[in-house]
């Protein structure tokens, strides 16, 4: 047996076998061939075996999605069946003496090409579905592995140097029970995918790619950090009783689902959950959250070849906001930037892009694109109760820029006799350290603030979040961050506004009795979290809490900090 330590992202315990996600290689070498039948005898075989393969997962999401979902590989395989395409190709291996390989990507390049300048929405979707159906025959022709995180069909550990936010938002939760990344920490997008998935994972398990093959038995501590390779009957056995422990466990949080949010000694408070997608609702629901305090909207336009449309965006705004009930939901607008990509966008590489063009800075450059989003919100907000909330947001001239931009889109829709909600609040995420020490100014003209102390954090400590050699500076219990909290807060309450917080702090059991005590009204988390923050908020009182955060903003160490919430807490049962 061998055993890796990590960083404990998400609880939970997994047993299950490996799967090692390998990046494909689909790198296209240019040649003559002189063998011409043969050649197009390959790229024929190649063709039958992807139609083969694409009507086997049609038939596969007919059974498991439904026939809607499963339309889009109709259209693939007419791509495939594409006469056009198919000749094309043929003939540029007959005419140029071509590989089937670089005569396929040439002739698709050229569709591709022609079709996304096309001024019609449908032909640009077929533009995608070339890329993908050619990316399936490469595969054949190169013999070459592709991989399809969206049609893994068995409980499996997934082992990965790193998991993008688009491959997390692939995983079915069904069937991926767990996984392992050679690199992150617990603030990386891929762990907070975990924890918003109610999946264990452990991240930064240096070796873990190079020691683990398909196949292995792996088990997952998501408490302590470990990861075991082909472990002993024993240790399995334990890792069980720990499973169906941990399941009692949470039989018995279940019991506050339906409960409010309340100190012990009667003060409310209210906990949100974090979202990327509209499939995470069931979690937000079978938790017990207030609300939603972060939609990440940046997944809808992940995972594809090109920005969702405005019918996209309003179906999964409108579906998140009517299926909350008249429950607070605040919308994060795109944020993309630093470790968040979009190919399609096509941005110059930045020496350091987490400090360069991304979030609302990206949105205000790209005006097309952001006044699309705001079209799309401002149109579902009759569905709900709406908050929207620019991130990154650095001086108040940024936020108004925003705001107007927000206002003329609303204007536009009204004199269209298109109906918007009038009481949509407008907010800021403080993950700046300059906009959290202006916070007084700021809270005269938005009307909340929501802390994202995982780039807060970073920010103020100077210290990449991603990097798991500086991870000990990843603090969110050190007194300055408890500081630039405190004036977050105070400046919100002082004009008669709300702070929350959504960054991984709130969900946090050392910093939730400090946040208490600092007067945080909304601590929105992952789902997963949320019971057992209830609990934990339940058995502390307002008062005491306060007298701690009191002396923790003064203490000289982070430390220290811990050490005071451990001594004041440490009767708690948590």
């Amino acid at each position: 047996m061998k055993q890796l330590h990590g960083i404990a992202a998400s609880r939970g315990i997994a047993i299950a076998k490996a799967y090692c996600l390998v990046e494909s290689d689909l790198q296209v070498e240019k040649k003559t061939v002189a063998d011409i039948p043969k050649e197009i005898e390959r790229f024929q075989s190649a063709l039958a075996a992807s139609k083969e393969e694409l009507e086997a997962i049609r038939e596969k999401a007919e059974k498991e999605m439904g026939v809607e979902e499963a339309a889009i590989f109709n259209a693939q395989i007419l791509v495939s069946s594409d006469p056009e395409l198919i000749d094309s190709v043929e003939n540029n291996i007959k005419e140029n003496q071509l590989n089937a390989e670089s005569s396929l990507e040439e002739i698709a390049n050229q569709f591709i090409t022609m079709l996304e300048q096309l001024d019609n929405e449908y032909m640009r979707e077929r533009a995608s579905d070339i890329r993908d159906v050619t990316k399936r025959i490469l595969s054949h022709l190169l013999d070459v592995k592709v991989v399809n995180l969206s049609m893994i069909n068995e409980e499996v550990i997934m082992i990965a140097n790193d998991l993008t936010p688009s491959d997390t938002a692939q995983l079915n939760r069904q069937f991926v029970k767990a996984f392992v990344t050679n690199i992150g920490g617990r603030t990386s997008h891929s762990a907070i995918m975990a924890r918003s998935m109610e999946i264990p994972a452990v991240v930064g398990a240096e070796g873990a790619v190079e020691q683990v093959r398909d196949g292995d038995l792996v088990i997952v501590d998501g408490v302590k950090g470990e990861v075991h390779i082909n472990p002993s009957e024993d240790v399995v056995a334990a890792y069980k009783q720990q499973q169906k422990e941990m399941e009692l466990e949470k039989k018995e949080l279940e019991k506050l689902l339906n409960e409010k949010t309340v100190t012990a000694d009667g003060e409310h408070i209210e906990l949100a959950a974090n979202i990327g997608t509209p499939a995470d609702l069931a979690g937000v629901k079978a938790n017990g959250a207030e609300g939603i305090g972060l939609y990440r909207t940046e997944f809808l336009y992940m995972d594809r070849d090109q920005l969702p449309t405005e019918e996209e965006q309003f179906t999964a705004y409108k579906k998140v906001l009517e299926e909350m009930n008249g429950l607070p939901v605040v919308v994060r607008t795109l944020d993309v930037g630093g470790d968040k990509e979009l190919p399609y966008l096509q941005l110059p590489k930045e020496m350091n892009p987490f400090l360069g063009l991304r979030a609302v800075r990206l949105c205000l450059k790209e005006q097309e694109m952001f006044r699309t989003q705001l079209r799309a919100l401002l149109r579902a907000s009759k569905f709900g109760s709406l908050k929207i909330m620019f991130p990154m947001i650095a001086t108040i001239d940024e936020f108004r820029h925003a705001k107007s931009i927000l206002e003329e889109e609303k204007q536009k829709l009204v004199s269209n006799n298109i109906e918007v909600a009038d009481n949509i609040e407008v907010g800021i995420m403080v993950e700046i350290p300059s906009t959290a020490v202006q916070a007084d100014v700021f809270a005269k003209e938005v009307d909340f603030f929501s802390i994202g102390t995982n780039d807060l954090i970073q920010y103020t400590m100077a210290a990449d979040r991603m990097n798991e050699t500086v991870s000990y500076l990843y603090q969110p219990c050190n007194p300055a961050i408890l500081r630039l909290v405190k004036m977050v807060i105070d400046a919100a309450h002082n004009e008669g506004k709300i702070a929350g917080m959504c960054g991984e702090m709130a969900g946090d059991e050392t910093a939730i009795p400090l946040l208490l005590g600092l007067g945080l009204d909304e601590f929105s988390m992952s789902a997963s979290s949320i019971l057992k923050s209830r609990k934990l908020i339940s058995q502390l009182k307002m008062s005491d809490m306060k007298e701690l955060a009191n002396e923790a903003v003064g203490m000289a160490t982070a430390e220290e900090v811990v050490n005071a919430v451990m001594n004041r807490v440490q009767t708690v049962n948590i």
